[in-house]
């Protein structure tokens, strides 16, 4: 079974906890979800930094 980064971004935004996504989903780590943190941070460093034109 998987889970997109995006819906774990999108449980973290709604108030789930940490402990929470984790209990729901036993497959999980908490690396898992910080990876997935990370993962948007660089993402949102590209956007942002990408030139315009």
């Amino acid at each position: 079974m998987r889970i997109t980064v995006y819906d774990i971004l999108g449980y973290l935004a709604s108030g789930m906890s940490q402990e929470e996504i984790l209990a729901d989903f036993s497959y999980l780590e908490a690396e898992d979800i910080r990876a997935s943190l990370a993962f948007a941070a660089d993402i949102e460093r590209r956007f942002v930094a990408a030139p315009s034109f």
